[in-house]
C-alpha cells in the first residue's frame, strides 16, 4: 500500500506550508509520546458508543455492557441537546440525560461548525461557547471535545487558516473560563482531502489527541493520519467508526470485510480510544438511503457474540468506579 510521505518531506507542499509545519513540530518528535490528557495507560483502550441517546440505550440493554463513554453532538450555531432532548432526524441528543443516568463514564462531544467560522471569530456565538463551557465544567467528568470534527472533509469546506483561528478561539475561551475537565481532539476524516491534514493543525498547545474516522478498510488517507499522530506524539482516537456499506445483516461477510480489519487496525496502531456508532442508519430520516445501512451489532446474533468477545478482552475499558483513575482524571471535590 502506498505510503503517505512524512511530514518533513512533503515535496508537493508550498514553502508556506513547509514553514507552517516546521513551526508546529519542534520539540514534539520524540520516540514515545508523553502522558496525554485523559489517555489510558499502555495496553488499554477507552471504549465509547454513540451517537444518539436511543441508540446508546438500545446497545446497553441488548449487550448488558455500559461502555466507558458516549458520543454526543451539537452545533456552535444552536448549541442544543445539552440539557433537553433534541432530534434533527438522526436520533435524540441529550447530554445531561446521559450524565445523570451513567456515573463513571466519559463524554466524547462532536462540535459542528460548518459554515460558521467567520461568525465564530466575529463573536456571534460567544454565548453558545460559554453555555457549552459551563456544561462541560459542571459535568464533572472527562469530556473529549472534537472541535469542527472532520476538518479536512471536502464537504465541510473549512479553509485551513480560518479553521485554525476558530479552533483556537474556542479553546482560548474555555481556558479563560478555567474548564479543566476537557481534552481537545483534532479529528481528521481520514479520507481524501485537497490539502494535507497538517495544514489545518492548530498547534501542539491546542491539541491533546488526534482523531480519525473509520468507515472503510484502511487506505493511504487513513495511514497518513496515523503517521501524523505518531510524529506529533499525540494519542490516536477513532472518533467515529461504523461499517458503512457493509452493515451487520450478513454476519460472516461483515465480520471478514469490516470488523476483522477494524480490530486489527486498533491493535496494530496503538489506538487509545474507539468510538463505535451502533446505529440503524436506515431508520433515521437524515441518513436513510445513503448507504450507511444497519450497523447495530445486536441486530445479528452472530455479530453480537463475536463483538462482545472482542470488547470484553482486557484492553477495552468500560464504565467502572476505577475508570477515572485509570485515565488520570480526578474530580475537584475528591
Amino acid at each position: 500500500m502506498e505510503k503517505y510521505p512524512s511530514v518533513r518531506s512533503l515535496k508537493f507542499a508550498s514553502s508556506i506550508t513547509v514553514a507552517f509545519i516546521l513551526s508546529v513540530l519542534p520539540g514534539c518528535l520524540r520516540q514515545e509520546f508523553k502522558k496525554a490528557k485523559f489517555a489510558p495507560p499502555p495496553g488499554k483502550i477507552i471504549f465509547i458508543v454513540g451517537q444518539d441517546n436511543d441508540t446508546i440505550e438500545e446497545y446497553i440493554n441488548n449487550t448488558g455492557t455500559v461502555p466507558a463513554g458516549f458520543m454526543v453532538y451539537t452545533s456552535i450555531q444552536e448549541c442544543k441537546g445539552i440539557y433537553l432532548p433534541v432530534d434533527y432526524g438522526s436520533g435524540p441528543q441529550c447530554f445531561q440525560c446521559l450524565v445523570e443516568k451513567y456515573p463513571n463514564t466519559v463524554i466524547q462531544l462532536g462540535l459542528y461548525m460548518t459554515g460558521a467560522l467567520e461568525e465564530i471569530l466575529s463573536h456571534k456565538y460567544d454565548k453558545n461557547i460559554d453555555k457549552l463551557s459551563r456544561w462541560i465544567k459542571n459535568s464533572e467528568r472527562p469530556v473529549y471535545l472534537r472541535i469542527g470534527y472532520e476538518f479536512d472533509l471536502p464537504q465541510n469546506s473549512y479553509k485551513p487558516e480560518k479553521y485554525i483561528e476558530a479552533y483556537r478561539y474556542i479553546v482560548d475561551r474555555l481556558r479563560k473560563d478555567k474548564v479543566e475537565n476537557v481534552a481537545y481532539v483534532w479529528h481528521s476524516c481520514g479520507c481524501y482531502s485537497y490539502r494535507p491534514p497538517i495544514e489545518w493543525y492548530p498547534g501542539n498547545n491546542y491539541v491533546d489527541w488526534v482523531g480519525l474516522s473509520y468507515f472503510y478498510p484502511v487506505t493511504k488517507y487513513t495511514e497518513r493520519v496515523v503517521e501524523l499522530a505518531e510524529k506529533l506524539n499525540k494519542p490516536l482516537m477513532i472518533g467515529e467508526a461504523t461499517p458503512r456499506g457493509v452493515g451487520t445483516r450478513y454476519a460472516d461477510y461483515a465480520w471478514k470485510r469490516w470488523f476483522e480489519p477494524f480490530f486489527e487496525f486498533i491493535k496494530n496502531n496503538k489506538v487509545k480510544a474507539v468510538c463505535y456508532i451502533n446505529s440503524d442508519w436506515e431508520s433515521m430520516p437524515m441518513w436513510k438511503e445513503q448507504g450507511w445501512l444497519d450497523a447495530r451489532v445486536q441486530a445479528n446474533p452472530k455479530i453480537k457474540n463475536r463483538w462482545l468477545k472482542e470488547i470484553k478482552k482486557p484492553p477495552y475499558l468500560t464504565a467502572s468506579p476505577y475508570l477515572y483513575k485509570t485515565i488520570g482524571y480526578k474530580k475537584k471535590r475528591d
